[in-house]
């Protein structure tokens, strides 16, 4: 059914925005959680301005994943909430957390000893999240996640705490840790603040070779731990590969010659090409070996349903989330009338 692979693509597409976006918000909590010494105050506000506006917004393509998961492909749904129910579960307590650590942080008085404890603790979940988020991925496509006799059985540790599951649980984070710093370097130099933003540009090199290595132990550990997507990589998804791996050279580029925009736009594409590789390697599965993308879909009529209702939703969404994003980031920043007072005494 080509309207069920439609519905795939999309839903893909929606888990590619959701990592851009809502990783770059856990990549500012990860480094947020590292932010000390004498700046770390300077640290803190830049990482609270640039996430404060749009970290809410976000998440809005996380719901949009997991609505469309369950209205196209039921079965794999219903599988993957079975047997990952301990990582999911501890992922969503992350996403919550989070947002209530931050807000408690930010928008109410309260003591300096209590600020700093929401503040860590905003770090921490930011730090788990991504971890059992990329576990969870890595037990999908190793195959390790079985249907026996038409049922699941929960997968407490044995599928997404294997070394392989480590390694991909730390790509997550890796790749949390690249998008957040090369993002803060672009808000540091529109509030011209340069020493913000070579602070930055630190981190995000130290994540972009976290994030290498980690992809190298992947590509080692994948022959033995994911054969379906290591033959599905080198059958159909090669030259994806080799285009990952040029963009991240660029991107690398571009933050050395302290191109902070050009390298915001390549880390985009950089992601959206890891994942578009492991999405071409794992085609046409949702679940390896058992849940193909056809033997797991929903009716037509309904596929057809949420493709044309998703469609002008994203007609609706894109836009709004473009005007969000607008008034916040693009437009350049008015001080705010005490500094306004201030710089004129």
């Amino acid at each position: 059914m080509i309207i069920a692979y439609a519905c795939a693509v999309l839903l893909w597409l929606s888990l590619i925005a959701y990592a851009i976006l809502g990783g770059a918000d856990f990549g500012a909590g990860i480094w947020d959680l590292f932010s000390l010494g004498p700046h770390q105050e300077e640290k803190h506000r830049l990482i609270a301005q640039a996430v404060g506006p749009v970290w809410e917004a976000n998440n809005v393509w996380l719901i949009y994943l997991v609505v469309g998961l369950f209205t196209a492909f039921p079965l794999a749904t219903a599988m993957l909430a079975t047997a990952l129910l301990l990582p999911f579960g501890l992922a969503l307590l992350g996403i919550v957390l989070r947002g209530a650590a931050f807000s408690f942080r930010e928008y109410f008085n309260q003591p300096i000893a209590a600020r700093e404890t929401w503040g860590r603790l905003f770090g921490l979940v930011s730090l788990l999240t991504p971890f059992v988020l990329g576990c969870s991925a890595a037990a999908v496509a190793s195959g390790a996640i079985r249907v026996f006799h038409a049922t699941t059985q929960p997968a407490l540790v044995s599928a997404w705490l294997t070394p392989f599951a480590l390694v991909i649980g730390c790509m997550g984070l890796a790749i949390c840790a690249t998008l957040a710093p090369i993002y803060l370097t672009v808000e540091a130099q529109r509030v011209r603040n340069q020493y913000l933003a070579e602070v930055f540009r630190r981190r995000a090199f130290a994540g972009g070779a976290m994030l290498a290595l980690t992809g190298i132990g992947g590509l080692v550990l994948a022959p033995s731990e994911a054969p379906l997507l290591w033959h599905g990589m080198l059958n159909h998804a090669i030259w994806a590969v080799a285009i990952t791996i040029f963009i991240g050279v660029m991107t690398a580029s571009a933050l050395f010659w302290r191109r902070y925009r050009l390298a915001r736009i390549l880390i985009v594409a950089e992601v959206t090409a890891l994942l578009g590789t492991w999405g071409l390697s794992q085609w046409p599965y949702i679940v390896p070996p058992d849940l193909t993308i056809t033997n797991s879909a929903s009716p037509a009529s309904t596929l057809q349903q949420f493709f044309v209702s998703a469609l002008l939703g994203m007609l609706v969404l894109i836009p709004s989330l473009w005007f969000l994003f607008h008034t916040f980031k693009v437009q350049e920043r008015t001080p705010m009338l005490h500094e306004r007072e201030i710089e004129g005494d």
